[in-house]
């Protein structure tokens, strides 16, 4: 029997694509997990934002039958608040909306950087590569500060390997363009998403989890690899013969009798926490962006995105909902109270112009994630591949990437290999920057390597 622990979506597409021969064992009353989205007083929020850009048509065909082609396609231009001003995204090719005289040191600072890097020069860290790509002035004014407050760590403490192109890397000619005027179309990697017409992000899984066994309100207490037997919060015990983990690597091996040295690789990893404080403001959204980046260190808000702009039913008509994501973790300890945070949000929107008035706020709620961002540190390799060692005795199977940030699913269905009675899967059962399309190849790349 195949046991599943988790039903977030890497669990829900391992489920399909195995054609639901197994049983998944999640701990929430609902699947989904960080693609579910909750419904509150007429408004849909979903935990953090999502919306669909992949480029795998297998998986844009999946989400579209999944909504039956109830999608909307939009073309997104996010922005940036940056000390009261407000500069196009990317910001590193709309130096025209910075201010003096830190716009003039920003191309400055860039081209001298160009000009010093000869093309052979590897980075280190994290640091290292921003100064590469855009200089030092730009660096510390703008993804550096943001870097403290979205990853909570300096980018000297994390590796460049996770980059990819998820960080614009701008040619000369753009910056200097963009130094002058505003570019005439978006240069963000993302430039167009799809999202569901009803029912928020989840509802792009509504193909996945339809005819799926799932043991609800249910957590797996003990994972006897030895034997093969996850013991149950409910007091039962399930024999497995194969066993898919989409659980947290260090929750997975908490739950085990793995060594100590092991259980300390486990405890290395790092993660932040995502607080998502979710504002109901009692008029229209102040701005046309669907979301922003906000580079205050002063301030708690890192991204703020609205949710009606993805779909006009996620929203009372003539309300505007705001998501701001406010980060912690073992590196940025969270200090003060929830309340106290939440009363800082609200006065940060109305400064920024995003809410008219404290008296304008209709509604607050907010979601605590645990588990948000795999943080990219210099220990995360060594410890997973401590880690994967480890476990290979119970049948898990190396695999090229299993210790890369990322996985080319191009290149990788093309790789068979046999995988064993014991499969990690997702985000956080692989420990990898994976978004929900990752999560959805994975379950297609396991039922066809199993």
């Amino acid at each position: 029997m195949t046991i599943v622990l988790g039903a977030g979506l890497a669990g829900l597409s391992s489920s399909y694509h195995l054609k639901h021969d197994c049983e998944i064992i999640e701990k929430q009353d609902h699947c989904g997990g960080h693609i579910y989205s909750h419904k509150i007083n007429g408004f849909t929020w979903d935990e953090g934002p999502h919306s669909s850009f992949t480029k795998h048509e297998y998986v844009k065909n999946l989400f579209n039958e999944s909504v039956n082609g109830e999608f909307w396609e939009l073309a997104v231009f996010p922005t940036n608040y940056y000390k009261g001003h407000w500069i196009p995204h990317p910001a590193q090719s709309s130096l025209y909306a910075v201010p003096e005289p830190i716009r003039t040191a920003c191309l400055n600072s860039f081209l001298d950087s160009r000009q010093a890097n000869t093309g052979d020069i590897k980075p280190k860290n994290y640091r290292e590569w921003l100064n590469l790509a855009f200089g030092e002035t730009f660096t510390n004014e703008f993804p550096s500060a943001y870097t403290l407050k979205y990853w909570t760590t300096p980018p000297e403490n994390l590796t460049a390997d996770w980059v990819g192109e998820r960080v614009f890397y701008p040619e000369i000619e753009d910056v200097k363009a963009g130094y002058l005027k505003p570019s005439e179309k978006s240069r963000h990697y993302i430039t167009s998403v799809r999202y569901p017409k009803k029912g928020g992000y989840f509802s792009y899984a509504n193909l996945l989890k339809k005819d799926a066994k799932i043991k609800l309100s249910t957590e797996a207490t003990f994972i006897d690899l030895k034997n093969k037997v996850v013991k149950l919060s409910d007091g039962t015990e399930k024999k497995y013969t194969r066993l898919i983990n989409t659980l947290p690597v260090p929750e997975f091996i908490k739950r085990t009798d793995a060594p100590a040295e092991i259980q300390a690789a486990a405890e290395e990893l790092s993660c932040s926490q995502l607080l998502c404080v979710n504002v109901v403001a009692n008029h229209p959204a102040r701005t046309k962006s669907h979301w922003l980046y906000v580079y205050d260190k002063d301030k708690y808000s890192t991204r703020i995105s609205f949710t009606e702009m993805v779909s006009p039913n996620n929203a009372e008509p003539g309300k505007c909902g705001l998501q701001v994501e406010v980060y912690f973790s073992k590196y940025r300890k969270q200090t003060e109270g929830i309340g106290q945070i939440v009363n800082s949000v609200c006065n940060e929107l109305v400064e920024m112009g995003l809410v008219d008035s404290l008296d304008a706020i209709g509604e607050i709620n907010t979601k605590r994630i645990n588990y948000a961002n795999i943080i990219f540190d210099h220990k995360r390799t060594n410890a997973l591949d401590k880690i994967w060692k480890y476990l290979e005795q119970f049948g898990l199977v190396r695999e090229d990437d299993d210790l890369t940030a990322m996985t080319n699913w191009n290149d990788k269905l093309n790789k068979p290999v046999k995988l064993g009675n014991l499969i990690m899967a997702g985000r956080f059962g692989q420990w990898k920057y994976y978004w929900s399309d990752d999560c959805v190849m994975r379950g297609l790349f396991i039922s066809k390597n199993i």
